[in-house]
């Protein structure tokens, strides 16, 4: 079965430069989206209760863009992605993932990433 991308938006009250660092830096991404994280170049192994994953920092731009490919994929349909943008009108930093899961699934990883936020806006402060 194919998976299926989403997108979320989240504000956080951050600065684009330090919610950057939040989505690229091994230690931060440790604090938030997984147990530990730890990187070699630009391949990053995630650890969640004795799993661990993969994945290759595939797009960089600071304080703007950040997407990772898991390993040992090669169609379009195993990354996600950390996308900064300033909200024109109000200012606010607005965080947008992308990420892809199987169709019956999206709404668990959905609710899963609402929680991660939840961590990473207490780590910000925000």
């Amino acid at each position: 079965m194919a998976k299926v991308a989403f997108e979320l938006e989240f504000i956080v009250r951050s600065s684009p430069t330090i919610l950057y660092e939040f989505v690229v830096t091994p230690t931060n991404l440790a604090q938030w989206f997984c147990e530990k994280c730890d990187s070699n170049g630009d391949l990053y192994t995630f650890k969640w209760k004795g799993q661990e994953d993969k994945a290759y920092l595939i797009d960089n731009l600071e304080d703007k863009l950040v997407a990772f490919q898991w390993v040992g994929t090669e169609d379009d349909e195993e990354f996600f992605e950390f996308a900064i943008q300033k909200n024109e009108i109000s200012g606010d930093t607005v965080l947008v993932i992308t990420d892809f899961a199987e169709p019956n699934e999206v709404e668990d990883m959905k609710m899963w990433w609402e929680d991660q936020i939840v961590k990473l806006k207490k780590m910000i402060g925000g």
